[in-house]
């Protein structure tokens, strides 16, 4: 059966379904990943997405559910050049495209993905429509004004926890870590388990007065998806954490959060960084890191006030920042994913540094 991906400059490209047969207005976005589709469509920072996959070889390994990031995907729907329709290895329990159906997201193989995303990185990430109907005239014209009217809403919300979630996983003797679920991966909380921590998952709308009144010895702020200047009641809560003394490490829209709630601005990249291949400098010795990525906002740095915060790591591609130190306290926040699963993993050492942080052996 046809396929049709209508993007909201009336631009419209062709392939074949896959997935569920049903149609989707959504934001598309590319990612540039070689390996790792089934941990991004179960990343909830997708939320609101539909993703186009820049490699062109996609379920050659299968569907396996140790791979999941959270509980289930959150994308909308799922565009490739090419769909493995027989995938090889011992590790699968599932296809690409019965997972896909699983979970009711409807899908595009066949499509022109290099042509796609240079559409996108000249033109900045639009709104468009997955459909297997084929629209014309005065119904395509009223079908434009719908992908135009889209916007990603209350998604955080949308893939927190509803209640706290203890993961006693960790040492009895460990570190107690309150996690504020703003969208988490579950390699976040796997990466503070595997260095004894115990770990009690938040609702992204509880108050900083229940998360204080836990005593834990320190706070992550997870990553998630949406705009960030948006989750104005979760702002006003974390600048409540803020002025604590509690250790705080954030990773994504929890550093765009954490800047917000101290007076810095956010803004909208033209198409954002997702993929597993960006290079980050760590300003403080030269080093320069891959990292994974997955955001579309970032953090203005000239909105920063100095006596506030400093940066720590900037993005070497186009200059955004990535990373914050906050003078006077124990938070460290950075833009990229250091739990970074599948990889890389050069900066899973931060973790390390959150630990010592707790420890009082690092400011």
């Amino acid at each position: 059966m046809k396929a049709y991906l209508i993007l909201e400059d009336g631009t419209t490209y062709v392939g074949t379904a896959i997935g569920a047969c049903k149609e989707v207005i959504s934001e598309i976005v590319f990612q540039t990943a070689m390996t790792g589709y089934q941990e991004v469509l179960s990343d909830p920072s997708y939320a609101g997405q539909a993703i186009v996959m820049t490699y062109p070889l996609i379920g050659n390994y299968g569907v396996s559910h140790t791979d999941m990031e959270s509980r289930k995907p959150w994308a909308d729907a799922f565009l490739v050049r090419e769909l493995a329709r027989e995938p090889s290895s011992w590790r699968r329990d599932n296809t690409l495209e019965n997972f896909l159906k699983e979970y009711h997201i409807p899908g595009i193989a066949g499509l022109d993905t290099r042509s796609l995303t240079k559409h996108l990185r000249r033109n900045g990430t639009m709104n468009g429509c997955v459909t297997t109907k084929h629209y014309e005239g005065f119904e395509k014209r009223e079908l434009l004004e719908r992908i135009r009217a889209y916007c990603v809403c209350d998604v955080v919300q949308r893939v927190s926890v509803k209640e706290p979630v203890f993961s006693p996983s960790g040492s009895r003797n460990g570190k107690k870590v309150a996690l504020i679920d703003l969208g988490t991966k579950r390699n976040i909380i796997h990466s503070l388990e595997k260095r004894g921590c115990t770990v009690c998952i938040y609702p992204a709308d509880t108050a900083a007065n229940e998360i204080l009144a836990a005593r834990p010895d320190g706070i992550m702020l997870s990553n998630g998806p949406g705009d960030p200047a948006k989750n104005t009641d979760i702002i006003r809560e974390i600048r409540k954490l803020y002025e604590s003394d509690i250790p705080i490490f954030a990773i994504c829209l929890g550093h765009q959060l954490m800047a917000l709630a101290t007076g810095a601005k956010t803004f909208k990249l033209t198409y954002g960084h997702r993929g597993g291949n960006h290079p980050v400098k760590d300003l403080s010795t030269g080093k320069v890191y891959i990292s994974a990525q997955n955001h579309g906002y970032a953090v203005d740095a000239k909105t920063l006030d100095p006596a506030v915060a400093v940066e720590s790591f900037r993005n070497v591609n186009d200059g955004t920042n990535e990373g914050l130190h906050y003078l006077g306290k124990r938070i460290r926040t950075v833009q990229f994913h250091p739990e970074a699963r599948p990889g890389p993993t050069d900066t899973d050492y931060l973790f390390d540094e959150f630990m010592e942080m707790m420890e009082g052996r690092h400011a």
